[in-house]
């Protein structure tokens, strides 16, 4: 029925298509993290993934590297154990930056699932939450069988644009404070050395570029394997706030013409030997929406190095502005290390959800250097044990032990470095 403001009243009546103790909702690193420890603590956790693969902008979008972070530590160091040993340090304080195959880690994902009894369920994506005052029932999400209700005690939000916890009324920020703007898109792609010269291939309308200023980051940014001779590069970008329709259908478009571009240039300039081999399913989205959590981690937190009583992640890796204004710099400043503290994950305004991932409070800058796969494990982890607290204690998320986190978490292989002191 159509209303007075130019829109729809939509009435229709749901099926629930199943119940969990914890519904998690997005498979990146932090939502998959959350389903393994969440099920690990005993609970029965559904895991609701929009596409057809689990790893998030790691696999669908070949951000296949991980980012260093000074910590490699608890399920982020099981993954580098089970599937990159090789660069598994012996020490969890240490700073590593393996490369990995996005192919290998979508299996891996599958059949970690199954041995951690976490029952995915894919081409589901959310839509629309119900809530009963400060409690969410169920989440409404479209599938390959329609509109499907799944309802839960918990629910953990790891959509990366927080629409679960904005759904359900949870205040939020999108991009920078003065104007909005929101750090550009990425399309990641492969090249591979075929050990001979092969012919630049420029199709109609993409650009030639000459001049490394030219580049539409003004630099050259790839990560070389030398043992396979696999180019991984991360050179396009489009200004625009990937939560945004019109921004994203522009930047997916764009985005590609700008990889036939960026990659007929490398064969005209040092990599004459490399052919295209892979693109991304999708164009990469650093930044679109943070809640306002019980905290909210600040630009001086990063910087200054602070602790909190309630931490449970911790990371020195830099912060890092791609420019949302659409120039072609980056803001890269040194990190020592910090905090992120579990406030940050938890709206004030629902008593059984989490969000986890880069869409937790923070500000625009520190949630530049929080934004990292790793770190998004660790807070997806934190957050799995902390649903499943609230279950067991019979507590509101925001009541959740401290104390009893800490533990489950070390008890998780996490180790929390330089001891918190209360902020």
């Amino acid at each position: 029925m159509a209303d007075k403001r130019g829109g729809y009243d939509f009435h229709r009546s749901i099926a629930t298509y199943d119940r969990a103790d914890v519904v998690v909702i997005g498979g990146g690193p932090a939502g998959t993290a959350a389903a393994i420890s969440a099920a690990r603590c005993g609970r029965n956790v559904i895991l609701l993934e929009k596409s057809a693969q689990l790893g998030g902008m790691g696999t669908l979008g070949n951000v296949s590297i991980f980012m260093p972070i000074g910590n490699v530590t608890g399920l982020y160091r099981e993954i580098i154990r089970e599937v990159l040993a090789e660069y598994l340090p012996e020490g969890h304080d240490t700073s590593i930056a393996p490369q990995y195959s996005p192919f290998l880690l979508r299996y891996y994902f599958n059949e970690k699932m199954k041995k951690e009894g976490v029952r995915v369920i894919y081409h589901t994506e959310f839509i629309g939450a119900v809530k009963e005052g400060e409690r969410l029932q169920a989440v409404i999400a479209s599938t390959r069988e329609g509109l499907r209700a799944f309802e839960a005690a918990q629910f953990i939000d790891c959509t990366g644009d927080a629409r679960v916890a904005i759904d359900a009324g949870v205040p939020y920020t999108s991009g920078r404070e003065e104007d909005g703007l929101t750090q550009p898109m990425t399309l990641m792609f492969m090249m591979q050395n075929t050990g001979k010269p092969v012919v630049p291939i420029l199709p109609e309308g993409c650009y030639r570029y000459e001049d490394v200023s030219e580049l539409p980051q003004g630099r050259r940014l790839y990560w070389e394997r030398n043992k396979d001779g696999q180019l991984l590069v991360n050179m396009t970008r489009v200004k625009g706030n990937g939560a945004k329709i019109e921004d994203i259908n522009f930047a997916e478009a764009e985005a590609l013409r700008q990889v036939f571009s960026v990659a007929n240039y490398l064969q005209r300039n040092g990599f004459e030997t490399y052919a295209l081999a892979h693109v991304a399913n999708q164009v990469g989205v650093r930044e679109t929406n943070q809640i306002r959590g019980l905290y909210t981690l600040t630009e001086q937190d990063v910087v200054e190095g602070r602790r909190f009583a309630d931490v449970v992640a911790q990371t020195n890796y830099e912060i890092d502005i791609h420019s949302p204004d659409g120039s072609k710099t980056t803001d890269e400043r040194h990190v020592s290390g910090y905090d992120i503290p579990y406030r940050c994950m938890v709206p004030s305004e629902l008593t059984n959800l989490l969000v986890a991932g880069r869409s937790i409070s923070a500000t625009h800058v520190a949630m530049s250097s929080m934004r990292v796969q790793p770190t998004c494990y660790a807070l997806g982890q934190a957050a799995g044990i902390a649903a499943s607290l609230a279950l067991a204690d019979g507590c509101d998320t925001r009541s959740v032990s401290i104390e009893k986190l800490h533990e489950r978490l070390q008890a998780g292989d996490v180790r929390l470095y330089k001891p918190a002191a209360k902020a």
